[in-house]
């Protein structure tokens, strides 16, 4: 379906239903943009990550046991 037939389905949609619709697409819109975002964060703080070791320094510990004492 082209963009101005999806438009056109829309128009032709009770008041109710054309909110949902538009609800739907922009809680999508900012989905997406939010993983964008992240995406990009995780890329610029990537080579910090690499080069410094003091960010990193717990994760020698990720699979060591735990037990809380009581």
């Amino acid at each position: 379906m082209q963009t101005k037939e999806l438009i056109q389905e829309i128009q032709n949609l009770p008041l109710t239903k054309r909110f949902y619709v538009v609800e739907e697409i922009i809680k999508s819109i900012k989905k997406e943009e939010i993983q964008n975002q992240m995406g990009l964060a995780a890329k610029e703080l990537y080579q910090d990550y690499v080069a410094d070791k003091e960010l990193t320094v717990f994760t020698g510990i990720d699979f060591d046991s735990f037990y809380e004492s009581k």
